[in-house]
């Protein structure tokens, strides 16, 4: 049986916050670089649904059989979040569905997991995805170094861009990178324990013990794929571990990302796997709390998913962001509430009822005549035919703009907020906010695409709907 990697995707947020900025306001050196900064909108479950839609291109996601959800940062302390983004993937019901958390590992940790299942013939298709955003204190080197995004990657048997080979596990309780549960940022140990005892020794010590085992040297690999908090901690290790820094070490993408997380060494292969080309051996390592050692082929298939350009297609997708903006979009900073009257709880009960038409955007076409509508509907617009319609999803249908507003006075993180009226290709009306935009440049007749974002929250409970965004060419 070859099981291994049959898809992958990412996501990196459409905004970008510049090192230096950051430097500036508390009048350090300028730090050079970029970080992705998701919007005030997303959050760890939102970035999981957009790299698994990524991925998921050409596959029905009525087939996946397990979906394991990696991160550190979950909404929910109590409450798994992979069902939510089953919910809005539309995968069936007999799904599982399971939350790996508190080491950022536990990306590469699912891999294994999911690896096993097939062997082991309990699931044929896996959706594995790692999902993080975490937060350094202002004016510390965290804040500099980490980044927002996702990546996913969907194994099997059938298919296999990307064989798994062998696989080797390590842990170590080593307190270098950890977060208490009650706080929301990120500490650490003094840096040179952080890098010799922590990263820099389980690293070599794993990759050692596993060259031992399945008898492979550095000269085996065509790339080496290593989670590193940044590029100084990666140059040490790979030189000690044999590899070239020119020719085979992927980079980490810190200066144009950040530090991702969990989703930093799967956004890593893919970019990796983005390059690779048939017959390659990739060694493929997670670090947190010990490693994951993963080695993989590329096979001939890989020339198919490569036409996508998953990863460039990301990055060169962005906007800037003020450093003030970033501050008030993640609470660092407390702003004067604007004077309106509180938003409702959301109802438990309503949210049950229509999650399919919300979570997965599920509209209805009338099978008499052929018009499509949103919300469902018992009555044909059109017709009047009554109860007579098939599913019709919009979440990966292209829209345009017939009419929008700007409005100052709504309360938005990021003002104004802006309510457009779409039309769909191929039928059906809905109105949504647009997001990742800029104000001055939306137009009627806008094509925009759809992308499910975290909408309110409210006594406990995070409400998720749909909004529409301008059309990212470079991604299509």
């Amino acid at each position: 049986m070859m099981v291994g990697i049959k898809s992958y995707g990412v996501y990196i947020p459409y905004f970008r916050l510049n090192r230096a900025e950051i430097s500036k306001s508390w009048g350090g050196f300028p730090t050079p670089g970029e970080r992705a900064v998701a919007n005030y909108d997303e959050d760890t479950i939102t970035m999981a649904v957009a790299a698994c839609r990524d991925c998921l291109r050409g596959f029905d996601p009525q087939e996946i059989e397990r979906l394991l959800l990696a991160s550190t940062t979950f909404p929910y302390g109590e409450k798994q979040s992979a069902s939510i983004v089953a919910a809005a993937l539309d995968l069936k019901k007999e799904a599982l569905t399971l939350d790996l958390s508190s080491s950022l590992r536990s990306g590469t940790t699912g891999v294994r997991l999911a690896v096993d299942a097939v062997r082991g013939g309990t699931s044929k298709d896996v959706l594995v995805c790692a999902s993080d955003i975490r937060m350094g204190l202002p004016n510390g080197p965290r804040e500099l170094e980490f980044g927002d995004g996702a990546s996913a990657l969907l194994l099997g048997d059938t298919g296999v861009i990307a064989t798994v080979d062998c696989m080797f596990s390590s842990n170590e309780d080593i307190y270098d990178v950890f977060r208490p549960v009650e706080e929301n940022c990120v500490r650490s140990w003094e840096d040179r324990f952080c890098r010799e005892a922590g990263y820099t020794q389980i690293m070599l010590e794993t990759i050692t013990a596993a060259a031992k085992k399945f008898k492979f040297t550095a000269k085996d690999f065509a790339k080496a794929v290593l989670y590193t908090p940044n590029p100084g901690y990666l140059a040490g290790v790979a030189r000690a571990a044999g590899f070239d820094l020119k020719t085979q070490v992927q980079d980490s993408m810190y200066s144009m990302v950040g530090n991702t997380g969990t989703a930093l060494s799967s956004m890593m292969l893919a970019a990796a796997l983005d390059e690779a080309k048939p017959g390659d051996r990739i060694l493929w390592v997670g670090y947190g709390d010990g490693c994951d050692v993963i080695v993989l082929t590329v096979m001939d298939e890989i020339t198919k998913i490569q036409e996508r350009k998953t990863v460039q297609k990301h990055l060169t997708a962005k906007n800037t962001l003020s450093y003030q903006k970033y501050l008030r979009w993640r609470s660092v900073i407390e702003t004067e509430p604007p004077m309106r009257p509180k938003p409702e709880p959301a109802s438990a009960v309503a949210l049950y009822r229509d999650r399919k038409c919300g979570m997965a955007l599920y509209g209805v076409k009338c099978k008499h005549c052929g018009t499509v509508q949103y919300p469902v509907q018992r009555i044909c617009m059109n017709c009047l035919s009554k109860d007579n319609f098939e599913d019709y999803c919009f979440a990966h249908r292209i829209g345009r703009i017939t009419t929008f507003s700007h409005d100052n006075l709504a309360v938005s993180p990021d003002p104004p907020s802006t309510v457009a009226v779409v039309d769909f290709d191929g039928g059906g009306r809905i109105m949504m906010d647009i997001t990742d935009r800029d104000p001055s440049e939306i137009k009627i007749g806008m094509p925009v695409e759809m992308t499910f974002r975290h909408i309110r929250y409210v006594e406990g409970i995070h409400n998720y709907w749909w909004k529409c965004r301008p059309m990212r060419s470079s991604i299509l």
